[in-house]
C-alpha cells in the first residue's frame, strides 16, 4: 500500500546555501494602486559544477489575480538547465518565472513556490534583486493608505484565494499526543474484535485515511473506507472523550508515483481538484469551532516527497510519472497548499511522511530528501506549519537494532558492508528519526519538532526473534543472524510474510520522539496479491505478489508477501491474525 524505495545509486555530493531577498520583504502588487509587498526565498543545494535553486515568493499586499512572473539577474555565469512549477525562460544573466497554469494567482500572504536545475563554474553568487510582476524587492514597503493594514512578513499565511478556513479559538501545545487518550476508530475496531483474540489490541487509537474525495463524507461502496466520513469521526471522537484524532490526508495528484498498489483517483495534472474537492473540504470540516478542543492530528502524504529525490529518471527504479511529478510540482505545491489550509486552524497538527531509514538512510539520500521537505513547507507560506515529521508509516523497519548497529565490526570488517545494511548509515527507525530530526532542524525547521514512528507492524517477535548477537566472523551471516527485521530485503514493503505489532502507541518514548503511533491499521492490507478490479484508482503492484522474484528496489530478491490479499486498505484478515501472533512486546 506504501511504496517503498532502496536507496538511489547515482550519488551527489550537495551543500545547503539558504539567502532571503532584500532583508526578507519586497514589494508587488499587479494593481499600481495596491498596497506593495513580498518576501522572497532564495535557496540553493550545489556541488562543484552544478545546483539545485528553489524560489518561494510570498505576497504581503493585495491579491495578485490573472498572472505573475518572477525575475531576476544572476550575477556570474549562472544557467538554467530545467525548471519546475513555472515557465522558466534565460536571456543571458536576465531570468523569468512565469507562472504555470494551474496557479495564476497569489492572495494576500499567500506564496508561489518554483525550482529549476543550472550550472555554473566558478562561484555561485545568490541575485541580489528579485521582481515581481515588474516591481522591485526594495526590502521595505512603501507608504500609502493602505500600506499601514498591510500583514507583515511574519504574518501566518492566509487563504483569500481560496474558500476560507474557519478559525476556532483552540490552542497548540507542544506535543498533541501527551496527557491525553487518542480516538479509536469503531469501524477499525469491529474488524478487530471479529478476529480472535483481536480485543487485546482493538482499544489503541489508531488513523482514519482519508485515501480519496469520497471519504471524507463517508462510502458505502467501498471495501477500503468505511461509512463514516469526517465529521462522523471528529464527533465519535468528541464522544469517546479523546484528547486527540489521527487522519492520514492520502491523495495527492499522481500519488505514489513509484507503485500501483496505492495509485490514486487524481491523475497528474489534478491538482486543482486536490485543493478545492479535498483539502478545502477536509479544512472547513477540520476548522469548525465545534471541534476547538480536539487535537486534530494529520499525518501528510505518504511517499511523496521522497519519491522525487530517489525515484526519477537516473536512478534505480525511477519511474516516468516520478518524472512528471517533479516537473510539474504536483507533490511539492499540494503539500504546501495542504499545510497551509490546515496548520491555519488552531487546534490541528501536520506531521508530513519522511519515508524511512531503509529508504533514505543514506548520505545520497538523506540530505536532499530534508531539503525537499523544506522546501515543501516553505511552500506553505511558514514552516510553522509543520509540527513535525513521521517514519515507517505503513512499513516494517524495525525500531532498535541492538545488534547490527552500523558501527559494527566482525572479522576486521564494518558490517556496513554486508549485503543487508548495504552501507546504509542507519539500521534502525529510532536512531534514524532522532538523526534525521537534528538534520531537519539544521536547515530551517523549528528546534521544537518532534517525530513519530509508525511501530503498527514492525515488532518482528515469535520463535524467529534474535536474542543475542551471532557468533560468526563472516559480516553477511554474522548480519543475518543478529537483525530484528526478518524481511527478504529492506526494500521489501508489502504484506510482509513474518511480521509482528510492534510498540504500543506511547507519547514521548524518546528524546526528540512526540509518539509512538499505529497509523496504518493493523489488519489492513497494503496492496492485492493479484490484480483485483476496483472503483478505487487502486492498481495491482507485482511486489504484493509472493511469487515476484523481484527489481533493482529490492535487490532482485522474493517479495516476501502474503499470498490471497485484498486491494490496499481492505481488511485482511490473515495479515492480522500474523500480526498478533508475532507481537513484541508479546501480547
Amino acid at each position: 500500500m506504501r511504496p517503498i524505495s532502496t536507496r538511489a545509486r547515482a550519488l551527489t555530493a550537495a551543500a545547503a546555501v539558504s539567502v532571503v531577498a532584500g532583508a526578507g520583504a519586497v514589494a508587488v502588487a499587479t494593481d499600481a494602486s495596491a498596497a506593495a509587498g513580498c518576501k522572497v526565498d532564495y535557496s540553493v543545494n550545489q556541488w562543484s559544477t552544478g545546483f539545485t535553486g528553489n524560489v518561494t515568493v510570498t505576497n504581503l499586499g493585495d491579491p495578485i489575480s490573472g498572472g505573475w512572473n518572477v525575475t531576476w539577474a544572476f550575477p556570474g555565469n549562472q544557467t538554467i538547465t530545467q525548471g519546475w512549477s513555472a515557465t522558466i525562460t534565460q536571456s543571458g544573466a536576465n531570468v523569468t518565472a512565469t507562472n504555470p497554469s494551474w496557479s495564476t494567482s497569489i492572495g494576500t500572504n499567500g506564496t508561489a513556490n518554483f525550482g529549476f536545475n543550472a550550472n555554473y563554474s566558478g562561484t555561485n553568487t545568490a541575485p541580489a534583486t528579485f521582481k515581481l510582476n515588474g516591481v522591485a524587492c526594495t526590502g521595505s514597503v512603501p507608504a500609502s493608505p493602505s500600506a499601514s493594514t498591510s500583514p507583515s512578513a511574519s504574518t501566518s499565511p492566509s487563504t483569500s484565494t481560496s474558500p476560507s478556513t474557519p478559525t476556532n479559538p483552540g490552542t497548540k501545545v507542544d506535543n498533541p499526543y501527551a496527557g491525553v487518550k487518542g480516538y479509536v476508530n469503531p469501524e477499525w475496531k469491529a474488524k478487530a474484535d471479529a478476529e480472535p483474540g483481536g480485543s487485546r489490541v482493538s482499544n489503541n487509537p489508531t488513523a482514519v485515511w482519508l485515501d480519496r474525495i469520497a471519504a471524507i463524507e463517508g462510502t458505502s461502496d467501498s471495501s477500503s473506507n468505511g461509512s463514516m466520513g469526517l465529521r462522523d469521526h471528529l464527533d465519535a471522537a468528541l464522544a469517546q472523550g479523546a484528547g486527540y484524532i489521527q487522519l492520514v490526508i492520502y491523495n495527492l495528484p499522481g500519488r505514489d508515483c513509484a507503485a500501483l498498489a496505492s495509485n490514486g483517483e487524481l491523475g497528474p495534472d489534478d491538482l486543482p481538484r486536490y485543493k478545492s474537492e479535498y483539502i478545502d473540504p477536509i479544512a472547513a470540516i477540520e476548522g469548525d469551532a465545534k471541534y476547538k478542543n480536539l487535537r486534530i492530528i494529520n499525518i501528510v502524504e505518504i511517499d511523496s516527497l521522497p519519491n522525487l529525490v530517489t525515484n526519477t529518471s537516473g536512478q534505480a527504479g525511477g519511474t516516468a510519472m516520478c518524472d512528471t511529478m517533479k516537473a510539474n510540482g504536483g507533490y511539492v505545491q499540494g503539500i504546501g497548499y495542504a499545510l497551509n489550509k490546515l496548520g491555519a486552524i488552531g487546534n490541528v497538527y501536520n506531521y508530513v511522511d519522511a519515508a524511512h531509514h531503509g529508504w533514505i538512510g543514506w548520505d545520497s539520500n538523506f540530505g536532499p530528501v530534508a531539503d525537499i521537505m523544506l522546501t515543501a513547507a516553505k511552500a506553505s507560506g511558514n514552516v510553522n506549519n509543520v509540527t513535525g515529521f513521521i517514519t515507517n508509516t505503513a512499513n516494517y523497519s524495525a525500531l532498535q537494532e541492538p545488534y547490527i548497529q552500523p558501527t559494527v565490526t566482525v572479522g576486521g570488517q564494518t558490517i556496513r558492508q554486508s549485503k543487508w545494511i548495504d552501507w546504509n548509515q542507519y539500521t534502525d527507525e529510532l536512531t534514524f528519526a532522532q538523526a534525521f530530526r537534528t538534520k531537519l532542524v539544521s536547515i530551517g525547521f523549528n528546534s521544537n519538532i518532534g517525530m513519530l514512528i509508525d511501530t503498527s507492524r514492525n515488532g518482528w517477535g515469535g520463535s524467529a526473534r534474535p536474542t543475542k548477537a551471532s557468533t560468526s566472523t563472516d559480516i553477511n551471516t554474522y548480519v543475518n543472524e543478529s537483525r530484528i527485521d526478518r524481511r527478504i530485503h529492506a526494500g521489501n514493503w508489502c504484506n510482509q510474510a513474518g511480521a509482528g505489532l510492534g510498540e504500543r502507541p506511547k507519547a514521548a518514548p524518546a528524546s526528540g520522539i512526540d509518539a509512538y503511533v499505529w497509523v496504518k491499521p493493523p489488519g489492513e492490507s497494503d496492496g492485492s496479491s493479484s490484480l483485483i478490479p476496483n472503483d478505487e484508482g487502486k492498481g495491482f503492484d507485482r511486489m504484493c505478489d509472493p511469487t515476484y522474484t523481484g527489481n533493482a528496489r529490492n535487490g532482485n530478491s522474493m517479495s516476501g508477501a502474503l499470498p490471497n490479499a485484498p486491494i490496499s486498505g481492505a481488511w485482511f484478515s490473515a495479515q492480522f491474525q500474523q500480526l498478533m501472533a508475532n507481537a513484541y512486546p508479546a501480547l
